[in-house]
C-alpha cells in the first residue's frame, strides 16, 4: 500500500497524529489515547501502518508470555511526496479533505467526551476568516504560518505541556473578481 492510501484513512491519520511527537507507544497506550476505537480495529490499523513502513518497532519485550511492541512513527515516511500531491486528481483532494475532517471530528468528539473537558480553559478555537490576497500575499502568509508552526513541532512532551491538534485549512471560496478601478 502506498503512502497516500496509508494516510488517507481517518483512523490511520489519527494514529499518525498521536505518534507524531516522536515518542514510542505500545498498542495498549494507543488504545488509551484513542478510546473510541475498538482494540481489534486499532491493532489492525497499527499492523497496516507497520507493514507500510510508517510505524517501526522500536523495542520488543515479553509481558506475561506475550511480546509487547513499542512503536515509533517513521516521520519521513508519514509525508506524501510533493510530486505525488501535484499529480493528484481532484477526487483524491476531495477524499483527502474528507478524511482529514473525519479525523478532526473524531478527535474533537474524543476531547469533549473526556472528564474535565473545558473548551474555555483549554483555549479551544475554531474560526473562519475570509481574506482577499494577491498570490504573493498568500504565499507570504502561508510561509509565515508554516514557519511559526514548524518552530513548535519539535517541542518534546514535558510536564506543563499539553498536546494540541492544529489543522489549518485554506482554499479559495470564489473565483477571482475583476481588478478594482485605480
Amino acid at each position: 500500500m502506498d503512502t497516500v492510501d496509508l494516510l488517507l484513512h481517518p483512523l490511520r491519520m489519527r494514529i499518525v497524529n498521536v505518534m507524531y511527537d516522536g515518542r514510542t507507544r505500545t498498542t495498549s497506550e494507543l488504545c488509551a489515547l484513542l478510546p473510541d476505537i475498538s482494540k481489534a480495529t486499532l491493532y489492525r490499523h497499527i499492523g497496516i501502518l507497520a507493514d507500510g513502513g510508517l510505524l517501526v518497532v522500536a523495542q520488543e519485550e515479553r509481558v506475561r508470555g506475550s511480546v509487547q511492541r513499542h512503536y515509533r512513527l517513521h516521520r519521513a515516511r508519514a509525508v506524501i511526496d510533493p510530486d505525488i500531491v501535484a499529480a493528484m486528481p481532484l477526487d483524491d483532494y476531495r477524499r483527502a479533505f474528507a478524511v482529514a475532517m473525519a479525523a478532526l471530528l473524531a478527535e474533537f468528539d474524543t476531547y469533549l467526551d473526556r472528564d474535565g473537558a473545558d473548551p474555555i480553559t483549554d483555549l479551544v478555537g475554531f474560526r473562519q476568516y475570509t481574506l482577499s490576497l494577491t498570490r504573493d500575499e498568500l504565499t507570504e502568509m502561508v510561509t509565515e504560518l508554516r514557519d511559526v508552526i514548524l518552530a513548535r513541532t519539535h517541542h518534546e512532551p514535558a510536564p506543563g505541556r499539553t498536546r494540541y491538534l492544529l489543522s489549518p485549512v485554506l482554499f479559495p471560496v470564489s473565483e477571482p473578481g475583476p481588478e478594482p478601478p485605480a
